[in-house]
C-alpha cells in the first residue's frame, strides 16, 4: 500500500505502508465519535495491518475503545499501554511491542494537550515510527472552531476530520462512515435478549454515565417516566448501561406499566447497539450509549448540561432532539424532555426503519435543538 505523506516529502514521492498504528484513547462515546476516522484509515490503507494503540479505562463504567471496534474489520490488532503509574520497564515493554509491528506510520486520533502530544510523538519515534498524521500541534486543530457569525461550536467529529485531512475527505453526512459493521452473531445475541418483548415496540433508555455532573438525577427521571406513562403505557422500556447501573435502572423499571427489560451489564457495547437499533427512539444523558444509539440511526433525545459547549459533543445524524442547558443539566425540566419525546415519536410513527431518518443525500445532518445559555 502506498501513501503520499504530508510532511517532509516533496509532491509525487510515495511511501510504502504495510502496517499503521492508530493511536486513540478514550471510552465508548469518544470511540463512536471517532468512528469516521477509522473508516477513513481503512479506506486509505485497505491492505495494511491496522494496529490500535489505546489505554485501559480506569473506571469500570468506561468501555474500552476495542469494545466498539472489535469484529468490525476496521482494526486488526490492539495494543494496550499500561495504566499509571508506569515504570521504565512498562514503557520499554510497550516500545518493544510496537516496534515488533514494523509499522511505518502513526495515525494520531487522540485528544491531548500540546505537551502530551509532543511526548507521544517522541515515544513513537523511539518505537521507530517517524511519520505521523493527525497530531494536533496547532491550536486550531486542538480546539473546535466557533463560527464567528452564529456562535456555533464545531462538532468533535468535524475537528477530528480536519486533523486527518491529509488522508482524504471524511464525509460525515455519509452513513457509511458511521457504520459499526455489526456482525450476525452480535445481532442474534441482541435479538435473543429482546425475545421477552414479543415484538412490542420499545424505547431505549440509559440513565447512567461515568461523569456525575452529567447526571439528570433520579427525581427528574421519575417525573419523566410518570409523564410518559400517561401517554405511552403500551410501549416497552429497555434500559441500557453498565453493570453497576442495573440496580438503579431496576428501580425505575419496576414502576413502568408495560413490559420492561433491564439489559444493563448484560450485553457488550456492540450487542447493545444491535438491540438499540430496534428501538423507536433513545433517551439518555450526554454519554456513550447516546452516541452508540445515534450511530445505529436511532432518533435520540439527548439531555446535556454545562459539561461541554453546545453542539461540540452532540450526536450526529438526523432526527435527534437535543436539550442543552448551560446552567446545568438539572435545570432541564421533565416536561421539556417529554415534549421532545412526543415530537420524536410522533414524527416516526408508522415508519419501518429508523435509518430512513438519516440523510439520503449529501446535505448537512440536521436535528432539533433547544439551548439555554443563561
Amino acid at each position: 500500500m502506498s501513501f503520499r505523506s504530508n510532511r517532509g516529502r516533496r509532491a509525487g514521492e510515495r511511501m510504502q505502508v504495510d502496517a499503521v498504528v492508530i493511536f486513540r484513547i478514550g471510552s465508548l462515546g469518544d470511540t463512536v465519535v471517532a468512528l469516521p476516522c477509522f473508516h477513513r484509515v481503512a479506506r486509505s490503507f485497505p491492505n495494511a495491518r491496522r494496529i490500535l494503540v489505546t489505554d485501559i479505562p480506569a473506571s469500570q463504567k468506561a468501555a474500552p475503545v476495542e469494545s466498539v471496534l472489535a469484529n468490525s474489520g476496521l482494526i486488526d490488532r490492539v495494543i494496550y499501554f499500561p495504566q499509571p503509574p508506569r515504570g521504565l520497564r512498562d514503557l520499554l515493554n510497550l516500545r518493544n511491542e510496537i516496534r515488533a509491528t514494523m509499522a511505518q506510520l502513526v495515525i494520531y486520533v487522540a485528544d491531548r494537550s500540546t505537551l502530551s502530544t509532543l511526548r507521544d510523538l517522541c515515544f513513537f519515534r523511539a518505537c521507530g515510527i517517524h511519520h505521523v498524521i493527525g497530531a494536533p500541534l496547532g491550536r486550531d486543530l486542538r480546539q473546535p472552531r466557533t463560527d464567528p457569525v452564529s456562535g456555533r461550536t464545531e462538532h468533535e467529529a468535524e475537528r477530528l476530520a480536519r486533523c486527518l485531512a491529509p488522508l482524504g475527505p471524511i464525509d460525515l453526512n455519509n452513513r457509511d462512515f458511521w457504520d459499526l459493521r455489526l456482525q450476525p452473531s452480535e445481532v442474534r445475541a441482541a435479538e435473543k435478549c429482546l425475545v421477552p418483548l414479543r415484538g412490542r415496540g420499545f424505547v431505549a433508555v440509559s440513565i447512567g454515565g461515568r461523569v456525575a455532573s452529567k447526571d439528570w438525577g433520579d427525581g427528574n427521571w421519575a417525573a419523566l417516566f410518570a409523564l410518559m406513562a400517561t401517554r405511552y403505557a403500551d410501549l416497552a422500556l429497555v434500559f441500557f448501561g453498565s453493570a453497576d447501573e442495573f440496580e438503579r435502572s431496576g428501580r425505575f423499571a419496576a414502576r413502568w406499566p408495560a413490559p420492561v427489560l433491564n439489559l444493563c451489564g448484560r450485553l457488550a457495547p456492540r450487542e447493545s447497539a444491535a438491540a438499540m437499533q430496534r428501538a423507536w427512539c433513545f433517551i439518555g444523558h450526554d454519554s456513550g450509549p447516546l452516541h452508540l444509539a445515534a450511530a445505529t440511526g436511532v432518533p435520540c433525545i439527548g439531555i446535556f448540561g454545562n459539561y461541554n459547549k453546545p453542539a461540540w459533543w452532540h450526536p450526529m445524524g438526523r432526527g435527534h432532539s437535543i436539550i442543552h442547558d448551560m446552567r446545568g443539566v438539572r435545570e432541564i425540566a421533565p416536561q421539556q424532555v417529554h415534549a421532545a419525546i412526543r415530537a420524536t415519536l410522533g414524527s416516526i410513527a408508522g415508519q419501518t426503519s429508523q435509518t430512513a431518518l438519516w440523510s439520503a443525500d449529501r446535505s448537512r445532518f440536521t436535528h432539533a435543538e433547544a439551548f439555554t445559555t443563561d
